[in-house]
């Protein structure tokens, strides 16, 4: 028995190998998920791998939130500062790299648990990468050289007018993205964002680790007063700066990154668009924006078991639950 009093997978806490067990913690932003997960790792003796797009970047610290240094001597993480804010990363890199740190967790006789709020990146984990046609070389240098010749809003209107519901969620500037949704279009005739639903509608296709998805929800009003909270400790803890600094060097940043919450509404004002008053009010607007979508997503799950959160709520006192059903599983 571990010291979590837990037994799954036949043996202990030490034999989860046997069932390659990943344990997801879901939720919005600012719903505690990262705190639970560490709670988790710490009684389970284990490590994280985090689902999320933004601390991939080094140096985009307090904007992301990424767990404090003495948290991660304590609780290893995986997946967090893997590349420059300047160079790009995709899903498949994500997959990829995560794939490689699980098999590694259970390579060590642990369970591995994956935390964070990433939509693609969870989805494409859980599921498998989404499966479009191969990339057309002759297709793309096409485009590209249209992209040079007109700009990228060029790309980006032709995008509007064959998928608009991808144009919504594609950036003007991600280059990388219009030219992949437009090739899916050429190619098949079918949008980029219908094949992703067809995709996004489907059972999880990943049989090879035993999943257990759990949920963080709390009331709406709670989770915004959270992520205003959030935002103004970021704010306290040098937020500003640490976006004023990746704007300045000058090797840029990439359009992925640039996309950020807490960092695209301040490169906003430091290109004198928005006084910085009115960033900072914008970051909690699009943070809560971005919780929203979260929580819409998540509810496509129906393998999703639910932790109810509230006020005051802690995370040791949460874990509590979390052990209760894993327990509770077939073969605990």
């Amino acid at each position: 028995m571990s010291a979590s009093g837990l037994e799954l997978g036949g043996t202990n806490c030490g034999g989860m190998s046997e069932t390659k067990r990943v344990i997801a913690i879901l939720g919005c932003t600012a719903s505690g998920k990262g705190s639970l997960a560490r709670e988790l790792a710490r009684r389970l003796h284990t490590e994280l791998v985090s689902v999320d797009s933004m601390k991939v970047y080094r140096r985009m610290d307090i904007g992301t939130a990424k767990p404090a240094l003495d948290e991660r001597r304590d609780v290893p993480h995986h997946l967090l500062d893997v590349v420059e804010p300047w160079e790009p990363f995709s899903a498949a890199r994500f997959v990829e790299l995560a794939d490689a740190a699980i098999d590694a967790i259970h390579a060590r006789g642990r369970p591995a648990i994956v935390v964070g709020g990433t939509v693609l990146y969870f989805n494409c984990l859980y599921k498998g990468l989404f499966a479009g046609p191969s990339a057309d070389p002759v297709l793309r240098a096409r485009l590209r050289q249209r992209a040079e010749r007109e700009g990228l809003d060029a790309l980006h209107a032709d995008l509007a007018t064959v998928d608009p519901d991808a144009a919504r969620r594609i950036h003007r500037n991600d280059l990388r993205r219009i030219e992949r949704a437009l090739e899916v279009h050429e190619l098949t005739g079918v949008p980029i964002s219908r094949l992703q639903r067809e995709w996004n509608a489907e059972g999880p296709r990943r049989a090879d680790w035993n999943w257990t998805l759990l949920g963080l929800r709390c009331p709406t009003a709670l989770a915004s007063r959270r992520i205003n909270d959030r935002v103004r400790r970021m704010v306290a803890l040098g937020l500003v700066q640490e976006a004023r600094r990746l704007w300045s060097d000058p090797r840029g940043v990439s359009a992925q990154a640039a996309q950020a919450v807490g960092y695209a509404e301040l490169f906003a004002h430091f290109r004198g668009e928005i006084a910085l008053e009115d960033a900072l009010e914008a970051i909690k607007v699009n943070s809560r924006r971005l919780a929203k979508h979260q929580r819409s997503w998540l509810k496509r799950f129906d393998a999703i078991r639910w932790l109810e959160t509230n006020e005051g709520g802690e995370a040791a006192a949460l874990v509590e639950s979390v052990l209760s059903l894993l327990r509770d599983e077939p073969g605990a």
